[in-house]
């Protein structure tokens, strides 16, 4: 079956597609085991957003002043970007796909409780007209894969563990799987494991904090290869302190976004910054990432060691866009040097990293096309299995009434 997976991340940058087929098949990235599909990119791409979409995204997230009309247009913008995103990568790829997962641009995301109107209540909002999407695209699209956790009891992500486990897991290695987004999560897959075994949360922010110091003190949307904070020197104190935050020193199962380390943490990071030099504190940004990655692990080696032996992991595998960030990178393996981690990147295993979030939704849509469960309860922390996301379809006429609009232009 081809698929194509959609993801647009919390920094905001733009759409990825991965078309992707799954089932049978020669020269696939890896090999189902029992009911577990068959996956084989056939191609990726990324568009960006524009400079006004970008912004009005951002501005939207976590917003206490947008407006019901901006929100509902919003939603009906995105998924004409999504389906047009969709027919590029088809006629670049000459391929026709079956299938759509979509997980649509994160607004808002609390996966702890929180009281509301009498009521303890975890939320997640993921817009991008998924409606729009099948029609335009003539396809059936899965979307807004986590609520179905969130009911389940979870905390509506990480949701990518599945795909770690399918694509990573080794019967003689123990391997760390981590994403580098806007914000970063991990997958502790140990040798031999099956999908009970795995644990994985996100560890705080990756690209996020690094992305929105660029754009305040150099009006640049990232730091290419990391070249200003490989100019740059760490604040260690600034980290020192946000490390003892409270999200910092919470036990996983746990999960993060723009409402734990978006504007408001990044105002209050460069206030802790004072008048220090532009570079040293996006070198800080950046260490941020990488420092906060290695503690995490360290704690989850503290917590679970037994007689001061240390859980068995000789290998991490980097994806996301962090990975093409060089000093991120270095400072990373300087971070996990003491812990034994051998340093690799998705790509050695056939899986581009900035392809694996749009392959995880692929596969993830493919699960729910077949009515099996695809969240990973250990991850996120839900009672039970879950089958995500909702379906929409494509009128019956789809190609009749495609033909009619071309035939009126």
């Amino acid at each position: 079956m081809m698929v194509a997976g959609v993801m647009s991340g919390t920094s905001a940058d733009g759409i990825n597609v991965a078309l992707v087929q799954i089932g049978g098949g020669s020269g696939t990235i890896a090999r189902g085991r029992g009911n577990q599909p068959h996956v084989k990119l056939l191609g990726h791409a990324e568009y960006s957003y524009s400079k006004k979409v970008r912004a009005t995204v951002l501005a939207a997230m976590n917003s206490p002043e947008a407006t019901v009309a901006d929100l509902a247009r919003l939603n009906f913008l995105l998924g004409e970007l999504y389906a047009d995103a969709i027919l590029a990568a088809q006629r670049q790829f000459q391929v026709k796909v079956s299938l759509v997962g979509c997980h649509g641009q994160t607004l808002y995301h609390q996966g702890e409780p929180q009281h509301f109107l009498g009521r303890k209540l975890s939320a997640t909002w993921q817009t991008g007209e998924a409606a729009i999407v099948a029609e335009r695209v003539g396809a059936p699209v899965v979307s807004d894969f986590r609520p179905a956790d969130i009911a389940a009891g979870g905390k509506g992500a990480p949701l990518v563990p599945f795909l770690d486990y399918l694509l990573f897991r080794d019967a003689h290695v123990g391997r760390i799987v981590q994403n580098i987004g806007g914000i970063a999560n991990l997958t502790m897959i140990p040798a031999g494991a099956s999908a009970q075994d795995v644990i994985a949360f996100d560890t705080g922010p990756g690209n996020m904090v690094i992305d929105a110091v660029l754009e305040k003190l150099y009006g640049q949307p990232f730091d290419r290869g990391g070249r200003i904070a490989f100019s740059g020197k760490v604040l260690d104190r600034v980290i020192h302190n946000i490390l003892r935050q409270d999200f910092f020193r919470r036990k996983p199962p746990k999960t993060a976004g723009r409402e734990e380390f978006g504007r408001e943490f990044v105002g209050e990071f460069l206030r802790s910054c004072g008048g220090c030099r532009k570079q040293d504190i996006v070198a800080t940004a950046t260490s941020l990432t990488a420092k906060s990655i290695a503690d995490a692990i360290r704690q989850y080696f503290s917590r679970n060691s037994v007689r001061k032996r240390k859980p068995f992991f000789e290998e991490m595998i980097i994806s996301g866009g962090g990975a093409k960030n060089s000093t991120l990178v270095e400072m990373l393996n300087h971070e996990l040097a003491p812990l034994g981690l051998r340093l690799r990147f998705s790509d050695e295993f056939g899986l581009p990293s900035a392809a694996k979030e749009a392959v995880a939704f692929a596969v993830l849509a493919y699960e729910t096309w077949h009515r099996r469960p695809s969240n990973v309860p250990s991850a996120t922390g839900a009672h039970q299995p879950a089958v995500l996301g909702k379906v929409s379809f494509p009128s019956p006429d789809n190609r009749t009434l495609h033909q009619k609009r071309r035939d009126l232009r």
